[in-house]
C-alpha cells in the first residue's frame, strides 16, 4: 500500500478514529497491530505470516535474553535467526545464480523464494532489539515485577510491525520505541509538527521525485546510449535529487503519520547535500541506518580502537556490508565499496577535517568546493542504483565521454530536471542560511506561505504515482 495513495490516507484516518475512541484507550496497541497487519497484507498477504513469525521469534529471543538464564544463547539465537531470514529470502537468488545450478535442486528452490517487502528493515529492527536486550539497555526489573511474556510479545510485534516505519524505516531503536508504548490522548498530538512533516514529505515525493522519474527513466539501458554528454550528466544529478526527494519524502511521511498516533520516529535525513565530507554525508543521509551500522557493526568489528590499518578495514567492511544490505546484486556491493573507499581515502588524507578540500585561508571557497565535490561523487555513485547491472553503469560513464560532439550536447526536453531540482537546492540553501537575520525576518516568518505553495503544488502538479525507491530494500 503506497503512502501516496488515497487507500493509505483512508487507512490512517480510520485507524486514528478508532485509536482515539475513549472506550478503546486500553486497546490502542491492538488497534495499531491490526492496522499494521492490514497495511502489510494488502501487498503481501502470503508473507504476513513471515512478518508475524519474525516478531514472535524476536520476542522469544529478547525476553529470554532479559529475563532467563543463558542470555548469550538467546541473543545469539535471535541474531542468527534474523540473519538467516534475511539471507534466505533476500540473498538466496543472488547466491543461487552466482554459485549454484538454478535448473534444479537447492539453486532452483532459492530462485523461487519471494522477496518480502521491508524484510531488510524489520530484520534490522529485530537485531536491534535482541542486541540491546543483551547489552542491558532495557531496565530489567526484579522478577516479581517483570512484564509477562504476553505483554512483551505485544510490544515486540508493535515495534517490528508498526506500519509507518515497517517498509522503509526510519529504523527506530528498540529501547526508545518501547519507552513510548503507552496510552495516548488526542490532545497530545502536535498538529503543527504533523502538518509540516506530511506536507514537506508529500511535496518531496509527489511533486519532485514523481516528476523527475519521468526524465531519469531515460537513464535505463539502452536509452542512455543515444543521449548527449550534457543530457547524461544532467540526468545523473536529476536522479541524485530524485533519490533524496523520494526517500526523505517517505521518511517525513512516516514520521508525520507516526506522530498522529503519539509516536516520535527518529530523524532520517538532515540536508545531506550540504555535506562537505563523506563522513558528514553519512551523518546526514539515512541517519538511522548509518547509526545502526556504526553501533552494531563498525564498533563490534573494533571501530577505531585497534590502530589505523584496522580502522580503515573496519570502515571498508562496514560500508561493503551496508551496500549489500541495499539489494541482492553485486552492484550494491560495489556501491558500498565505493563509499567505503571514499571514507577511507578521506580519513587518510584529511583526517577529521571539516572540509575534504582545503585551500589555505580560503575557508568559504574550500567549504563550497568540498560540498560540490562530495555531491558530484555521491551522485555518480547512485548510477549503481539506477543501473544494477554493473556493466551498464560503466557503459553510462563511457557514453558521457564518447558521445561528446557526436550527439546534441543537451537535449532541451530534459531542462525541466533543473526546474524540479531547484526546490531541493533552495531547501538546502534555506537550511544553510536559516540563522541569517534577513532569512528569519523575510522568509521563516512567513513560512506558512511556503507550506501553502507546497500544498497547492501537491494538489495540482503531482507526477504519476509510483512506489518508493527504498521499498525494494
Amino acid at each position: 500500500m503506497l503512502f501516496n495513495s488515497w487507500l493509505f490516507v483512508g487507512l490512517v484516518i480510520a485507524t486514528a478514529i478508532v485509536y482515539y475512541l475513549p472506550f478503546l484507550k486500553k486497546q490502542q496497541l491492538y488497534v495499531l497491530l491490526i492496522a499494521s497487519f492490514l497495511f502489510y497484507a494488502y501487498d503481501s498477504l502470503g508473507l504476513l505470516l513471515l512478518l508475524i513469525a519474525s516478531g514472535i521469534l524476536n520476542a522469544i529471543a529478547s525476553y529470554g535474553t532479559m529475563y532467563r538464564q543463558h542470555a548469550r544463547t538467546y541473543a545469539t539465537m535471535g541474531v542468527v535467526v534474523n540473519l538467516c531470514l534475511l539471507g534466505l529470502f533476500k540473498y538466496g537468488g543472488l547466491i543461487s545464480t552466482s554459485f549454484l545450478d538454478i535448473r534444479s535442486g537447492v539453486g532452483q528452490f532459492l530462485c523461487t523464494l519471494p522477496l518480502p517487502l521491508g524484510i531488510s528493515f524489520y530484520t534490522f529492527s529485530g537485531i536491534s532489539l535482541v542486541v540491546d536486550a543483551y547489552r542491558g539497555r532495557f531496565d530489567n526489573p526484579d522478577p516479581a515485577s517483570q512484564p509477562s511474556f504476553w505483554q512483551h510479545i505485544k510490544k515486540t510485534l508493535l515495534y517490528i510491525c508498526f506500519f509507518p516505519k515497517l517498509l522503509a524505516g526510519p529504523i527506530a531503536k528498540s529501547k526508545d520505541f518501547f519507552d513510548e508504548i503507552a496510552p495516548k490522548a488526542f490532545r497530545q498530538i502536535s498538529w503543527e509538527f504533523v502538518f509540516k512533516s506530511l506536507v514537506v514529505g508529500y511535496f518531496l515525493k509527489m511533486v519532485i521525485a514523481d516528476n523527475l522519474k519521468d526524465f531519469t527513466f531515460w537513464m535505463a539501458y539502452p536509452y542512455f546510449e543515444l543521449r548527449g554528454t550534457g543530457t547524461l550528466i544532467l540526468m545523473v544529478f536529476g536522479y541524485s535529487v530524485q533519490m533524496f526527494a523520494d526517500f526523505a519524502g517517505y521518511s517525513l511521511i512516516a514520521i508525520g503519520v507516526a506522530a498522529i498516533f503519539g509516536y516520535r520516529l527518529p530523524t532520517n535525513f538532515n540536508f545531506p547535500y550540504i555535506a562537505s565530507s563523506f563522513r558528514e554525508f553519512w551523518k546526514r543521509w539515512h541517519i538511522t541506518l548509518s547509526q545502526f551500522l556504526m553501533e552494531y557493526l563498525y564498533i563490534s568489528l573494533g571501530g577505531n580502537r585497534k590502530g589505523k590499518a584496522r580502522t580503515y578495514l573496519n570502515l571498508l567492511l562496514t560500508m561493503m556490508l551496508g551496500g549489500l544490505w541495499h539489494g541482492a546484486a553485486w552492484s550494491y556491493l560495489v556501491w558500498g565499496t565505493y563509499h567505503g573507499l571514499c571514507l577511507v581515502i578521506e580519513r587518510m588524507i584529511c583526517g577529521r577535517r571539516e572540509n575534504c578540500i582545503s585551500i589555505g585561508k580560503w575557508t568559504s571557497i574550500s567549504h563550497w568546493l568540498s560540498i560540490t565535490f562530495v555531491f558530484v561523487l555521491v551522485s555518480f555513485g547512485w548510477l549503481l542504483f539506477m543501473l544494477p547491472n554493473f556493466s551498464e553503469a560503466v557503459l553510462y560513464v563511457e557514453c558521457i565521454f564518447r558521445n561528446y560532439g557526436s550527439v546534441i550536447f543537451l537535449d532541451p526536453k530534459f531542462l525541466p530536471i533543473i526546474i524540479y531540482a531547484t526546490p531541493i537546492a533552495l531547501y538546502h540553501a534555506l537550511y544553510c542560511y536559516k540563522d541569517r537575520s534577513w532569512v528569519r525576518k523575510y522568509v521563516l516568518r512567513f513560512d506558512y506561505i511556503l507550506y501553502g505553495i507546497m500544498l497547492f503544488l501537491i494538489l495540482t502538479n503531482s507526477g504519476s504515482a509510483s512506489s518508493f525507491v527504498y521499498f525494494q530494500f
